[in-house]
């Protein structure tokens, strides 16, 4: 995916204008956020298991070089091979190698976030191997030429009827009519893709663990896609971070029981595949060749560092689908792989704030995708510390700068705080007073530009809370 977050300003005018977003984020806001508290009910020990994952995680980063090397071991004894990659184009490259090695042509592919990290449809297609994305989202987005919006719901941003017309445009080479029922667009790719199957050379998995204990890899999914694209070619793929790891079976289980609740709502996903090395002489499927790309990309240079914590991470979505900015703007507006809370702190950390101090500021700061985080990652403290850097640096724009200097020179001084809080809250207190609201104002046209700001009653809490104290005393 191109990055665009230096022009988060003008994705987020555009997405606004988009009468369809705003449809289909308010469908998954309505419905993800719900069912994830219904899942939540169900599970009396729920928030002793995020305190466990939690600690899997912390211990696993801070042993992380051991596991590393545990992991191989157990890999290269099940007949895999690991592939250490530092950067996306060792990892491009590694892939290209793989897959003519296996005389490639068609790659399938299961959803992986890394694989979008690192740009692989793109970089495969101008080397002439055609890759094919078999989840149903990820499908979606292909054919009509688009990066996912959602970390699990790639199409979210798509309405039903925009789907129905994307699938009648790009099927009827295939003879196919035009559809408009879920069922139906669903059945029209299954016939598509099943094919592909089984022409596929390799098929390429992200992982959502991998395992040091057994050197296995995971995939979660409500697809049998994942399954068939790593079973029946010859050459299974497969593409994960570092921080995939977990110490043993036991511990991806604990981590498995809040995953699925917190991305869908679902006690479990209806798929949880373990990968452990090569098809073996009494095995009825399964690929020849097994390799895991392991990918660093800037995530080493997190360890012990205050953004440490952003490796906790599983990908679950529940911090975007609880998030008021994300709720309005969807996201492609962050213009980067990763959007969302989990997005504004991972992104500058991939790829450096000065292409993406934009997207720690798009919070409110409400602390909903902290308080939903199964992993407990205090999302609103590192946009903050980002935000405290990129004004360090000067990144952002002087009238920006100059208003926080002036803030925080009022703020050190009580006294003129004060002063200055309680002459504007009368200020716009008597001239809003007759409609309770601003459509515009002054130096704050990024707030009324898309809502708007209610009037102030007159009074501070300060001053309010003097006078009552005083009344008090009397």
């Amino acid at each position: 995916m191109e990055l665009t977050s230096p022009r988060f300003k003008a994705n987020v005018r555009d997405a606004l204008k988009k009468p369809n977003l705003k449809t289909a984020m308010g469908r998954l806001i309505s419905t993800m956020g719900p069912r994830r508290l219904a899942a939540r009910a169900g599970l009396p020990e729920f928030e002793r298991l995020c305190d466990q994952a939690r600690d899997i995680k912390n211990h696993t980063l801070a042993n992380l070089d051991f596991y590393l090397e545990a992991y191989e071991a157990k890999l290269r004894a099940s007949g895999g091979t690991l592939h250490w990659c530092r950067t996306p184009e060792e990892a491009r490259a590694t892939i290209l190698d793989l897959c003519r090695q296996a005389d490639a042509r068609t790659v399938t592919k299961g959803k992986s976030m890394i694989a979008e990290e690192i740009g692989l449809n793109e970089f495969l297609e101008a080397n002439g191997i055609e890759p094919v994305e078999t989840d149903l989202g990820e499908y979606i987005i292909q054919i009509a030429g688009e990066a996912p919006s959602h970390i699990i719901a790639p199409a979210v941003h798509k309405t039903k009827e925009e789907i129905a017309d994307l699938f009648f445009e790009k099927h009827q080479r295939y003879g196919l009519p035009k559809r408009s029922e879920p069922k139906d667009l669903v059945d029209d790719a299954r016939k598509i893709l099943r094919p592909r199957y089984i022409a596929a050379d390799v098929g390429i998995t992200g992982a959502n663990f991998l395992i040091a204990e057994t050197g296995s890899s995971v995939i979660v999914t409500n697809e049998g896609n994942g399954d068939l694209t790593q079973s029946l070619p010859k050459m299974h793929i497969v593409v994960a971070s570092l921080e995939k790891l977990v110490p043993t079976l036991e511990d991806v289980t604990t981590i498995l029981r809040v995953l699925a609740r917190s991305a869908t709502g679902q006690e479990f996903s209806t798929y949880t595949t373990f990968s452990t090395g090569p098809r073996r002489a009494d095995d009825l499927d399964g690929p020849a060749d097994y390799h895991v790309i392991l990918l660093d990309n800037g995530r080493s240079r997190l360890l012990g560092t205050e953004f440490q914590d952003m490796l906790r991470c599983i990908r679950c979505g529940a911090c975007m689908n609880n998030c008021p900015v994300y709720a309005a703007i969807g996201g492609h507006a962050y213009g980067s792989t990763y959007v969302g809370p989990m997005g504004a702190v991972l992104t500058p950390s991939l790829v450096g704030l000065a292409d993406s101090h934009h997207l720690p500021n798009a919070s409110s700061f409400c602390g909903r995708c902290e308080e939903v985080c199964p992993m407990r990652i205090p999302l609103p403290k590192l946009m903050r510390a980002y935000r405290e850097q990129s004004f360090a640096a000067k990144l952002g724009p002087a009238p920006e700068r100059w208003a926080l200097a002036a803030w925080a020179f009022a703020a050190k001084r009580p006294r003129l705080y004060r002063l200055v809080s309680e002459a504007a809250a009368r200020l716009l207190g008597n001239h809003g007073a007759r409609r309770g609201a601003f459509r515009r104002l002054p130096l704050a046209g990024g707030w009324t530009g898309g809502r708007d700001l209610p009037a102030p009653e007159g009074r501070t809490f300060h001053s309010l809370w003097r006078e009552r104290r005083r009344a008090g005393a009397a």
